[in-house]
């Protein structure tokens, strides 16, 4: 009986990032659980895939939206369970226990966040992220998603859009998702560049514009 797991990633120039997140994939391999690894890409121009062709990753291209990427990827996915991580996320040590008891639930669930930087901001950002996912059932895509194809496709799958396709389909799946015990670390990359209270005020008011009917488009010019 083949694995039941196929790990969809969405990338565009994302080498550094799966430099990290690739290795603890490793784990879910040695207990015959991951089925594929597919890399659904935007249009790279860097080492992405020359290091998904190394990963022994299948491939996918199309046009730079992370909706329809992820999309994509769940196209070409076979297994009855899929788990969808953005690139710069790395999964904990023991995900696969926790992935493997979650199937036999049988319900979609998300991790709880951490980022790989220390100090104030980053845990009051985290624990943000991680209350808002929890009171709200909002995760975002760097929590990851672990979904069975049934409940995939019954929901309607990954909006082609740019930008939110994380909370319109957490949306669709409202209290069915549970969160899982581990912690995911994810790239603060982002928030180093942009200041962590301005990066992070910029995402609660894009949040709160597109709960309110504001067009993915638009928002990602702010993004």
């Amino acid at each position: 009986m083949r694995a039941e797991l196929s790990i969809v990633i969405p990338t565009l120039d994302a080498a550094e990032g799966l430099a990290h997140s690739l290795p603890a994939l490793a784990e879910g391999l040695q207990e015959g659980l991951i089925r594929e690894l597919i890399i659904s890409d935007g249009g790279s121009l860097d080492a992405t895939l020359r290091i998904a062709e190394e990963a022994g990753a299948l491939v996918v291209t199309g046009c730079a939206s992370r909706g329809g990427q992820l999309g994509r990827g769940a196209e070409a996915a076979g297994g009855a369970w899929l788990l969808f991580l953005h690139a710069d996320t790395v999964l904990p040590g023991g995900w696969a226990e926790l992935v493997r008891a979650q199937m036999e639930e049988g319900r979609p669930a998300f991790f709880g966040l951490q980022f790989d930087a220390a100090g104030f901001a980053p845990a009051c950002v985290a624990v943000w992220a991680n209350l808002r996912s929890w009171l709200f059932h909002l995760p975002y895509g760097d929590q990851g998603l672990l979904i069975s194809r049934s409940e995939y496709d019954a929901v309607g799958g990954y909006p082609d859009i740019v930008l939110m396709e994380d909370v319109a389909i957490a949306r669709a799946l409202g209290r069915r998702l549970q969160r899982l015990p581990g912690k995911v670390t994810t790239s603060a990359a982002r928030y180093r560049r942009a200041g962590w209270l301005r990066r992070g005020a910029r995402n609660i008011v894009l949040l709160m514009r597109y709960l309110m009917g504001a067009r993915p488009e638009d928002l990602a010019r702010r993004y």
